[in-house]
This record gives structure tokens, C-alpha cells and sequence, in this order.
């Protein structure tokens, strides 16, 4: 897929992302998003991903990333288990997209969704959150999934920094058909 002027315009890219843009040469949008994350722009990155994935391919990456920090939470909150339960929600959703299962990851964000506003520690509650309320939401709307895979990997990067964000992108490359 070519990434061209029209094309960040239909998707209403950031001007400081269309700037850059136009400051390389390259239009192949898998080389596009490597070249975002050598020059550490993975905001970008991952934006330019869940706008060229499926409904499936957004669902599958908001759960990698949700599983990178969900560890994160689990510490924190050992015997709380709705952030994993969600994550589960989500990928029997993917395996089989029936309304029942949508259902079901659906209601596992939202049993979560509402703790995680009150959870005490803010940087738990948004690892949790990103691990569960979005990767399960973005099973019941793929619009979500888009958001998912960006906050946890914001949020592990607040904790494993470029590394864990690098492997989240690639992750995303790779379900686009992109090699690692």
C-alpha cells in the first residue's frame, strides 16, 4: 500500500505528521512505519498501522499490546483478575467473531472499565486500562482498536521505554504482511 498525500488527508493525519511526511521520499507504508520507529516516532507509527489494519488485525494488535503490560497491573493488583479476563474476552472474540463472544468481550470491558476509573495508583489503572478495557472494546468496536495498542504502548513505555514500544510496532507490521 502506497501512503500518499490523499490518502493522510482521507485519514486526517496530524500536520506535524504530514510535514514530516513530506520531508523523505518514501511512500511504501510498511517502510514508512519503520522509518517512524528508527526516528522514534511511535505515536505515528501506530497510527499509520491501525489505519491500514482490518477489524480482526486491530482486535489482534490491541491484545499483543495489552499483553505487554498487563503484567504491569497484575503486580499491583494480584487478585484482580478482569483485566486478564478481558484480554481472554477479546481473543475468543477473534477466533470466533460471534455476536455472543462480542457480547462477552463487551461485558468484560465494562465490568472492568468502571474499576479502573477508581483505581488508586493512576499509572496501574491506565497499564489495566489499556490492557483491558480497550483490548476487550476494541472486540465489540473496531474503531477503540486503534486507541488500544497506542495507550499500552505509551504506557509500557513509561516503563520499558523504546523497547517494548518498538516490539508493539513490529507486531503491527507484521499483521499488515510486513516482515520484522
Amino acid at each position: 500500500m502506497k501512503i500518499t498525500k490523499a490518502w493522510l488527508k482521507e485519514y486526517n493525519a496530524c500536520p506535524e505528521g504530514v510535514r514530516w511526511f513530506f520531508t523523505q521520499t518514501e511512500t511504501d507504508s510498511i517502510k514508512v512505519i519503520k522509518k517512524l520507529v528508527v526516528e522514534n516516532h511511535f505515536d505515528w507509527a501506530n497510527w499509520t498501522i491501525v489505519r491500514l489494519m482490518n477489524k480482526k488485525q486491530k482486535v489482534q494488535y490491541a491484545v499483543f499490546a495489552a499483553e505487554q503490560v498487563i503484567e504491569i497491573y497484575e503486580k499491583k493488583y494480584p487478585n484482580d483478575s478482569r483485566p486478564r479476563d478481558a484480554i481472554e474476552a477479546a481473543k475468543i472474540y477473534i477466533n470466533s467473531p460471534t455476536a455472543k463472544n462480542k457480547n462477552a468481550a463487551y461485558a468484560a470491558y465494562a465490568a472492568y472499565a468502571a474499576y479502573a476509573a477508581y483505581a488508586a495508583d493512576a499509572a496501574a489503572a491506565y497499564a489495566a486500562y489499556a490492557a483491558a478495557a480497550y483490548a476487550a472494546y476494541a472486540a465489540y468496536a473496531a474503531a477503540y482498536a486503534a486507541y488500544a495498542a497506542d495507550y499500552a504502548a505509551a504506557y509500557a513505555y513509561a516503563y520499558a521505554r523504546s523497547k517494548l514500544r518498538k516490539q508493539i510496532i513490529e507486531y503491527g507490521i507484521s499483521l499488515l504482511g510486513g516482515s520484522e
